[in-house]
């Protein structure tokens, strides 16, 4: 499974990157507005795209066909890994179906369904991305709709299913284990799945070892 970093923050990405934990960054207007409120959307897209070579998701302020279309083609000169992102709606599909179709990656958004995903992916998506927090808010299984949609596209489909938003380690790892291709999660979210307290307690002991560990003497 790969995992996509949702943020705009320059020191995340090369933190995560240099750790090898990431494969891909998500900076949507909502990511960089909730980091760098009254930032310029398209000057921190750009500084994303120079910064990092891993695929960028990016999306479009707009829900019309013709101005999607305009707008990606846009945001899609700034880097060749930029993926944009468009809202799954029935006035976006002809925008989704041509993008695609002129071998621009999409990735389709507000997804809850596994019906949904189905249509995204026949329209052209490269990805679906299903926000599990959301659903997950509603009392709605998020992980058992990644499930559903795994099934129905099966193991040889073009189109990769997105997890966005687990809210724990163990929906985390159950996203993976319902057959998610990419998880998208927030910085705070990565730092917190790395930790565990038996690994804090684990830890302790391994440095009082340390600590009482006789020194070597030296030899005369």
């Amino acid at each position: 499974m790969r995992l996509f970093l949702a943020t705009a923050s320059l020191d995340e990405i090369r933190w995560a990157t240099e750790a090898g934990l990431i494969d891909g960054v998500v900076a949507t207007p909502t990511v960089v507005t909730s980091e760098l409120p009254g930032a310029d959307v398209r000057e921190v897209i750009t500084e994303i795209a120079r910064a990092t070579r891993l695929p960028l998701c990016a999306s479009v302020p707009a829900i019309g066909a013709a101005d999607i279309i305009k707008g990606a083609r846009d945001l899609a000169k700034l880097s060749d890994h930029v993926i944009i992102a468009i809202p799954f709606i029935e006035d976006s599909v002809p925008a989704i179906n041509k993008l695609s179709a002129d071998g621009v990656r999409v990735a389709a958004t507000l997804v809850y369904s596994a019906a949904q995903g189905i249509l995204a992916a026949k329209a052209g998506a490269t990805m679906v991305t299903i926000a599990i927090d959301a659903l997950d808010a509603v009392g709605q299984d998020g992980v058992a709709v990644i499930r559903e949609l795994r099934a129905a596209f099966g193991h040889h489909t073009e189109c990769d299913i997105a997890a966005a938003g687990p809210s724990s380690a163990a929906t985390f790892a159950a996203c993976a284990a319902a057959g998610a291709d990419v998880t998208i999660v927030t910085p705070g979210a990565l730092h917190a799945f790395l930790q565990h307290p038996l690994t804090d307690r684990g830890l302790d002991r391994f440095l009082g070892a340390i600590a009482r560990r006789p020194k070597p003497r030296r030899a005369r």
